[in-house]
């Protein structure tokens, strides 16, 4: 057998090899449960996510010609490693730097979480995050169960998809919505726990609805 041969031979043996090794780290995927409810867990009412906002967030505009005059005390918010900020239409991308941090930590312990469970990466999807209290009275016209009296209006309040994930490598592994949620719920959990948000679960809005305290 020739040098070029062995060559070929070493190099196929390699790229097999590095596939099954491949192989078997996507298909190791943890087992990912949440032992808890939804409902009780993420049930803070809107007055609890209102007193927070009021406290951190900024005074609320009108419409969006006037978030100019608080622009500077803002952050906007873009799609990033961890999050996907989605096509708004009754809101814009910005929040209190208190608000962006919080944003930043559910993301990047919602990739730790998934790497620890050796799943494959998804990113979370922003729904909504600033509104005008015009904003808030256009929604109200094609949604009923809006709220009137929104957090959002006070740059402390973001909503993330439970439904929507945006899948971020190219393995062959794919996790459900249903365990993707699971995940999610956890981090949100233990961040409630440290007494850093509020949150409400929005069954019929597919979103966990978050204000930062």
């Amino acid at each position: 057998m020739n040098l070029c041969n062995r060559c070929f031979i070493v190099v196929l043996f390699g790229l097999l090899l590095l596939n099954m090794t491949s192989c078997v780290k996507e298909k190791d995927v943890k087992p990912i449960k949440y032992r808890g409810s939804y409902a009780r867990d993420f049930n803070d009412m809107n007055d609890l996510h209102l007193k927070a906002a009021k406290t951190i967030g900024v005074a609320p505009a009108s419409s969006r010609d006037e978030i100019e005059r608080i622009k500077k005390e803002l952050r906007e918010i873009k799609t990033s490693k961890t999050y996907v900020v989605d096509e708004l239409t009754h809101s814009i991308p910005y929040l209190v730097p208190k608000a962006a941090d919080l944003l930043s930590k559910i993301g990047n312990n919602f990739s730790d979480s998934l790497q620890r469970l050796n799943a494959p990466h998804y990113k979370l999807v922003v729904t909504s995050v600033l509104r005008t209290k015009l904003d808030v009275k256009n929604l109200r016209k094609r949604n009923g169960n809006s709220s009137e009296n929104s957090a959002h209006v006070y740059a402390t309040t973001f909503d993330i998809s439970w439904v929507s994930y945006a899948k971020n490598d190219d393995s062959r592994t794919e996790l459900t919505s249903d365990q993707l949620k699971m995940v999610l719920a956890s981090v949100l959990r233990d961040l409630k726990k440290e007494n850093l948000c509020y949150v409400k679960h929005e069954r019929k809005q597919g979103c966990f609805h978050i204000t930062a305290r």
